[in-house]
């Protein structure tokens, strides 16, 4: 069964038309990129997925099933998880409680958070040194890493990444690579979406990918295949 279905999705905001006619498939432990520029529609593909633009036609299946009629936060209870590109962090809050977040709006039972939180530090360490610090005191790469590290606490089946390398220096751009690789490695059956204007920063670590251009999807060259 595939992970997740778009058959001719349109979808819009307000009255505009952010996607049109979108079909691919996505199965279980692939990583596909979909690459495009500004305005291309990546990040309305990410929120259509999460509920938060509107399908006008078309049928979106998550592991079989029409997830359309749910709210944001019952795709999120089915294992969906999301990192927007300016991250959404609370400064005045720990990363800790940043990373609780998605505990607390899921009701999810505090001996499961710790659970994840502990299997989430085994692939993402760096998250052990910054847990106690406030979001705000973080440089934008570490508060990339804890916003990766919160989508995670739901995102156990699917994995949604919003330009995760803008603005961050090569090294660190490394570093976050490195993580999605281990992060990869620790949850195989775990799919990842990247989204991403410079195909040069994805396409090694991608299945397949995709150019998306005003809200039309293109089938790519294979990445890793």
């Amino acid at each position: 069964m595939a992970r997740l279905q778009f058959t001719d999705v349109q979808a819009s905001i307000d009255t505009m038309l952010v996607l049109r006619g979108v079909s691919f498939t996505l199965q279980a432990g692939e990583t596909v990129a979909f690459i495009g520029r500004n305005g291309a529609g990546k990040t309305s593909l990410l929120r259509t997925i999460m509920g938060l633009t509107t399908i006008t036609s078309g049928q979106m299946l998550f592991d079989g099933q029409d997830i359309q009629p749910l709210a944001v936060h019952k795709r999120a209870e089915l294992g969906i998880g999301y990192v927007p590109e300016d991250r959404r962090m609370i400064p005045k809050f720990s990363v800790m409680d940043n990373i609780r977040l998605s505990a607390w709006a899921n009701k999810m039972p505090a001996a499961e958070f710790q659970k994840k939180f502990d299997s989430i530090c085994d692939s993402l360490p760096d998250i052990v040194a910054l847990k106690n610090r406030t979001a705000g005191q973080l440089s934008g790469g570490q508060q990339k890493m804890a916003a990766l590290a919160r989508s995670l606490v739901c995102g156990s089946k699917l994995l949604l990444l919003d330009e995760p390398f803008q603005g961050l220096a090569p090294a660190l751009a490394k570093q976050y690579a490195e993580s999605l690789t281990g992060l990869r490695n620790q949850y195989p059956d775990l799919t990842i979406v990247i989204t991403e204007s410079n195909p040069a920063l994805v396409t090694e670590m991608s299945n397949r990918a995709y150019t998306i251009e005003r809200g039309e999807l293109f089938a790519n060259s294979n990445a890793m295949e």
